[in-house]
């Protein structure tokens, strides 16, 4: 654990799709983003859940949704919050500046902090941020000084394994996260895409007759990235109820692995959902450091 003259804050945003249960465990601060559905505004997981949201998809319903990053006011407030909680550094990990303008506006809320703050590109997106803010946490509390808690967040990325199907392929073409005839090519054949976000880009790497075969597809996928390592934590997430049987299959196949330290569920919430829609699910695996139990 810290010392008393040590304690490190964790801080992430709403895109890193923490379930309550990590972020009460570590006390992480998490940074909504705002969500615009037909041009009104919303704070994801403020006021704004996952299931108010895929409740605007029913009956083939296409709501128009963007997203933005949180602004640089909203970071300082969060940074000051956890320096009030008795944090004396923070480590801020947040999706990959390629994608988004969040870790620019985290780095001007930085400097109205009153304590130091570690910036980390984790060089990834959606639960993968969550797997290096997961990481970071579990580093702090062992103990690990603040620039050492960075470089487990920043270090981890590459080693960050994903899995996923999708319920709304034209939601991601439309995004540009595919190309446009990708999805065309499974909806002729009747397949199910077994997907990976891999260098920034979706990548089928399995089809699958059925939703069944699509299960077995994905645990033994994620099974073969993570066997290289001797333990792992898990996060199995889904967006609505029509994605949960899938998910729970998935998890119980998961939860036989030998070298599973910990499995998590979390919902796909709206900031990611808005490019997958309903009917998704999937999840993301990372090697546990060797002096880590999660």
């Amino acid at each position: 654990m810290n010392t008393p003259y040590q304690r490190i804050g964790i801080c992430t945003d709403s895109t890193a799709q923490l379930p309550r249960e990590l972020v009460e465990r570590f006390d992480i601060e998490v940074v909504p983003v705002t969500v615009t559905i037909d041009e009104h505004d919303f704070l994801e997981g403020v006021d704004l859940d996952a299931d108010r949201f895929y409740e605007l998809f029913r009956d083939g319903c296409q709501p128009t949704v963007t997203t933005s990053q949180p602004s640089p006011g909203q970071f300082a407030l969060a940074y000051e919050a956890l320096a009030d909680r008795g944090c004396t550094g923070i480590v801020s990990v947040h999706v990959t500046a390629s994608a988004s303008g969040t870790l620019n506006a985290a780095r001007l809320g930085a400097r109205m902090s009153p304590i130091p703050v570690k910036l980390i590109d984790s060089g990834t997106a959606s639960f993968g941020v969550g797997c290096c803010a997961w990481a970071a946490a579990v580093a702090g509390e062992e103990g690990l000084a603040l620039c050492e808690v960075a470089s487990v967040a920043q270090s981890l990325a590459p080693d960050i394994k994903n899995v996923f199907i999708v319920g709304a392929l034209d939601l991601m073409r439309r995004g540009g996260r595919v190309a446009r005839d990708f999805g065309e090519a499974f909806v002729s054949s009747g397949d199910v895409p077994v997907l990976s976000m891999i260098d920034g880009t979706v990548q089928a790497i399995a089809r699958a007759g059925c939703v069944d075969s699509a299960v077995r597809a994905m645990a033994d996928e994620l099974a073969a990235m993570s066997n290289m390592y001797s333990r792992v934590n898990v996060a199995v997430g889904v967006a609505d109820a029509g994605g949960a049987p899938l998910s729970a299959a998935l998890a119980e196949l998961i939860r036989t692995w030998p070298n599973l330290n910990e499995v998590v569920e979390y919902r796909v919430g709206p900031s990611i959902g808005a490019h997958t829609g309903p009917g998704t699910a999937g999840a993301f695996v990372y090697p546990v450091a060797q002096t880590a139990a999660a």
